[in-house]
């Protein structure tokens, strides 16, 4: 039987458990857990909090962009224009 976690089988697991708690032990275990599972929910607390700047920064800017008009064109190129069709349809 394997878990789908990385390919990793039953025995590993349970293998590499072992070796996890002859290295650490009983007691620092439950502690190594916590500062792993802080440091997990630090990681996702800040990726989104970028996710939302980013999205303001893009909301922002596309409102920026719909409230600003678009420029028209010049009357001299407008006129300049209406000379170059003029030229080609007498």
């Amino acid at each position: 039987m394997t878990i789908a976690f990385m390919n990793i089988g039953t025995q590993e697991m349970i293998l590499i458990l072992v070796v996890v708690l002859l290295l650490f032990g009983g007691k620092k275990l439950p502690e190594m857990a916590r500062g792993l599972g802080k440091g997990i929910r630090e990681f996702k607390d800040a990726s989104e909090g970028i996710k939302r700047e980013v999205s303001a920064q893009i909301d922002k800017a596309n409102s920026e962009d719909a409230n600003t008009p678009n420029k028209s064109v010049d009357q001299k190129d407008s006129a300049k224009d209406r000379e170059d069709v003029n030229e080609v349809n007498p």
